[in-house]
């Protein structure tokens, strides 16, 4: 397995700690040593849970979640046993629990609480029509707090007392990889929806967003060689994916022929931009590439566009901003600017009608689809087609069936490369319009090989090396 970058985590919001209801009790056992189960009985509870608003220290309010119905196995008081992870394929269980584990408070719930909502979607869809190998699916939602601690024991809890067959979930890469070494611990399985900086594998996620050559890298040369803007301002959050992914921009930038002009960080939910919008206007960039994450994007376009900064006079290009985001931001403050992503709402697909059609109907007080929603929604039916190549919901025989699985998403024909877990996938750049919608501008025209390393591109050649430790 190749080494993993090593994170300086942001100072965290105070955690809101949601639980499922009753969990397992049984101990922390793992998969290669788990017991042959004499009696197995596996009782479900279900319960409310209402996602809760959290002040995060900014002075606004987060965004909430509706209620939702999850579940948690229980221990079975007859035979003292316990669901034990990859246990789920003897006939006499009729119900598999999978992890939801999404910020549903703090400054990420404006970006996560959409992906969930998707991800409830795909499940409820999968249950209509019989489940995964005759079994029900039944979601423990879980909400990360926008706390990366929390993420980390939330996990631990999905895995080790909740038992559940996958989890599917996260946002920031920092979230990302606190819980990386809680799955490969306990052989678990995550499947992560969101477009991150690179840079990773490992055997125990699935990437269905995503990766540097798959939006990042694609966007920096559509801005230099086709529009011609050369002068880059590199405005991000500061922790792990916008200094990653900036480090390869300016790699990129130096091979392509385009200067940087500036390069600025701000903590994740950070709300002060006008001394940050000063030195952008300084320094006359051409474009800002934008990689900041959650709602520190209202205050900094509020306040590019308060000094004459709008997409005429100033472009930027974002990596973070979907539907949801423009909705929350303000469609008057963000149109004629650019996204780089898989997948926007308006994209022509007949599954995409049907997708969008569907969420509507669930959500109709959030009615709005998104790149990072359609990639959760797509990875529980990539799981499902895995889970039943295998014929068991075992993760390792998950794993070993997952390559080459296709599937019709809603953006387009997509495809699990097993060498990396990540996905082939389809580039698109879109223009924000007055309606908060966008008008797709340029595309791949067709799914693009996966490269989390970079190894295709001359000047992504030793990148490796410099952005990644033990």
């Amino acid at each position: 397995m190749k080494p993993r970058f090593t994170d300086v985590v942001s100072p965290s919001t105070e955690p809101v700690i949601l639980t499922g209801g009753l969990a397992a009790q049984g101990g922390i056992i793992r998969r290669q040593l788990r017991r042959t189960l004499a009696g197995l009985a596996c009782s479900v509870a279900a319960i409310g849970l209402s996602g809760c608003a959290s002040n995060d220290g900014g002075g606004q309010t987060a965004a909430t979640t509706d209620t939702q119905t999850v579940s948690t196995t229980t221990e079975s008081a007859a035979s003292g046993a316990t669901v034990e992870a990859g246990a789920y394929d003897g006939a006499d269980v009729k119900e598999v629990p999978v992890g939801i584990l999404h910020s549903l408070s703090g400054t990420m719930a404006i970006s996560e609480v959409s992906v969930k909502d998707a991800t409830m979607l795909a499940i409820d869809e999968i249950n209509a029509k019989g489940g995964v190998l005759g079994k029900k699916i039944v979601p423990v939602v879980e909400d990360g707090a926008s706390d990366w601690p929390t993420f980390k024991t939330k996990a631990e809890k999905l895995l080790t007392q909740d038992k559940v067959a996958a989890v599917f979930g996260c946002w920031t890469s920092v979230s990302r990889k606190t819980v990386l070494p809680v799955f490969e611990k306990y052989d678990g399985l995550l499947w992560y929806p969101v477009q991150y900086e690179g840079m990773e594998t490992s055997p125990n996620i699935f990437y269905t967003g995503a990766t540097t050559n798959q939006q990042i890298a694609p966007a920096v040369t559509w801005l230099i060689k086709t529009k011609g803007l050369k002068k880059f301002f590199l405005v991000g959050s500061d922790y792990v994916f916008p200094r990653t992914a900036n480090a390869e921009i300016k790699a990129q930038l130096k091979a392509e022929g385009g200067a940087l002009v500036g390069e600025e960080y701000t903590p994740l939910g950070h709300r002060e931009y006008s001394t940050l919008v000063d030195k952008i206007k300084a320094a006359k960039p051409d474009v800002v590439f934008n990689t900041l994450n959650g709602d520190s994007n209202v205050e900094f376009f509020k306040q590019l566009k308060a000094v004459g900064l709008t997409s005429k006079e100033l472009p930027t290009l974002s990596v973070s901003i979907a539907e949801p985001e423009i909705a929350a931001i303000g469609a008057d403050k963000l149109a004629g600017h650019w996204a780089a992503w898989n997948y926007f709402q308006t994209t022509a697909t007949p599954e995409n009608k049907k997708f969008v059609a569907s969420y509507k109907a669930k959500y109709p007080k959030t009615p709005v689809t998104a790149d990072p929603m359609e990639a959760g929604y797509t990875g529980v039916y990539l799981w499902k087609a895995a889970v039943e190549k295998a014929k068991s919901f075992d993760v390792d025989k998950v794993k070993a069936a997952a390559d080459g699985i296709s599937f019709q998403a809603p953006g387009g024909l997509v495809k699990i490369d097993g060498k990396t877990q990540h996905i082939w996938k389809t580039v698109r750049i879109g223009e924000v319009q007055p309606n908060g919608q966008f008008k797709e501008v340029w595309s791949t025209g067709k799914p693009i090989k996966p490269d989390p390393y970079l190894d295709s591109y001359p000047w992504g050649k030793g990148l490796k090396d410099k952005l990644m430790t033990t």
